[in-house]
């Protein structure tokens, strides 16, 4: 024991008192070496059990898909009461011009005030096809069946317009609440649609923006308002492109006005 205090401290005096004291400072020492070596098996052996017990944490969700999937939400309890689908909008600035249809399919149009009969013709399209109203109320609620039709009404080679057909549900058509929620669902997960964050349309309406590209090399980018489901604008990149703003989307009980 004296040969350790030497290498450690030196000779120390004939002093019992500073012998005491050194020998205080070696065992002091040595507990703490041998408590910090029995820490550490105990350290392990609690971090086993929390990585067992504890579950691990999800992934936080894309903030993208969470928007999509709120409008899905709000779309799924919307309602559908009404005599009339009735949408308002505005293309490239141009004069306003609305749309009626009622339950039986027959369908009206206006543009600056002259409301004229839709005949000869389905009211509608989906992946450039003719659908009637009867069509369109039918198509299923659930995303992954939604897209899948979806996807086989469109010609070969044009899997790039899938995201505008489905989105083209969300407004332009009697869509049932079922089925625009769906269609917001299946959006969610194409990897083609991507999120740009908050927007303000033309006329002040503040919203979220997404885009996807179509086949032609155009960048389509949507601003929705997830809170309502609403999609307030449509806007085509590049020269040419055109613009929708959405006025109104929705049932109605008001009849178009001096019907034919």
């Amino acid at each position: 024991m004296d040969e350790l205090i030497r290498d450690l401290y030196g000779t120390p005096r004939e002093d019992p008192r500073a012998r005491q004291r050194v020998w205080r400072k070696v065992t002091a020492r040595r507990r703490r070496a041998r408590l910090t070596w029995m820490a550490i098996p105990v350290t392990a052996a609690l971090t086993a059990i929390l990585l067992t017990v504890l579950p691990a944490a999800d992934p936080p969700p894309v903030p993208g898909r969470s928007i999509l999937l709120t409008a899905a939400a709000s779309a799924a309890s919307s309602g559908s009461a009404g005599a009339y689908w009735h949408v308002r909008k505005q293309r490239d600035g141009g004069p306003e011009t609305e749309l009626w249809v009622n339950a039986r399919g027959r369908a009206w149009t206006a543009e600056r005030g002259r409301v004229s009969r839709v005949t000869g013709r389905p009211p509608f399209s989906l992946a450039g096809r003719g659908m009637t109203y009867e069509q369109i109320r039918a198509l299923p609620a659930e995303a992954g069946a939604l897209r899948d039709q979806v996807a086989a009404l469109l010609p070969d080679g044009s899997r790039g317009l899938l995201a505008d057909a489905l989105s083209g549900l969300l407004w332009t058509k009697p869509s049932a609440p079922g089925v625009r929620a769906a269609a917001y669902r299946a959006l969610a997960d194409l990897p083609e649609v991507r999120y740009l964050g908050a927007a303000t349309d033309p006329r002040g309406r503040g919203g979220e923006a997404f885009a996807y590209g179509l086949p032609s090399g155009v960048r389509r980018t949507l601003i929705i308002d997830p809170a309502s489901s609403q999609v307030l604008s449509s806007v085509d990149s590049g020269q040419g492109g055109r613009s929708e703003l959405v006025l109104t989307a929705g049932w109605t009980d008001q009849a178009p006005p001096n019907l034919p």
